[in-house]
């Protein structure tokens, strides 16, 4: 499935496509370069699913868990970019959390990929030339 986002003004309706998709996956791995839209894209996305705390990148944290006021869903928000060995995401007990059937979105999951679980959807996001963004997700 490919979404197509021409502007930041299309990113909610875009999440909302997107969310039509999810069925009853948990673990979504997002791809993309430094500046692609991920952390971007996850914040609308988590709006869109009712969180009405502050989205922000878990850079430095690992993880924010976030809970959507629509649903009282659990939501985790990872960012494994600063991750230099495997043995800190075990060390946080990563299984607690891929495997917790709570949403699960990951950011930088070519880090930690051989941990992700079978059933992870791979999502790619790719700037394009103009600017706009291309959302594929893998079904």
């Amino acid at each position: 499935m490919e979404i197509k986002i021409q502007s930041l003004n299309d990113i909610h309706e875009a999440a909302r496509e997107f969310i039509k998709a999810m069925n009853n996956n948990a673990v979504f791995a997002f791809y993309g370069k430094m500046g692609a839209g991920k952390t971007t894209f996850i914040k609308a996305l988590c709006e869109e699913l009712g969180v009405t705390d502050m989205i922000t990148s878990p850079t430095f944290a690992i993880v924010n868990e976030y809970r959507s006021e629509k649903t009282a869903e659990l939501i985790y928000h990872f960012d494994f970019y600063r991750i230099k060995k495997l043995s800190e995401v075990y060390d946080m007990g990563y299984e607690d959390y891929f495997y917790s059937g709570a949403l699960c979105l990951i950011e930088w999951p070519e880090l930690v990929e051989e941990l992700l679980p079978e059933d992870a959807k791979k999502v790619k996001i790719e700037e394009q030339a103009d600017g706009s963004r291309i959302i594929t997700l893998e079904l």
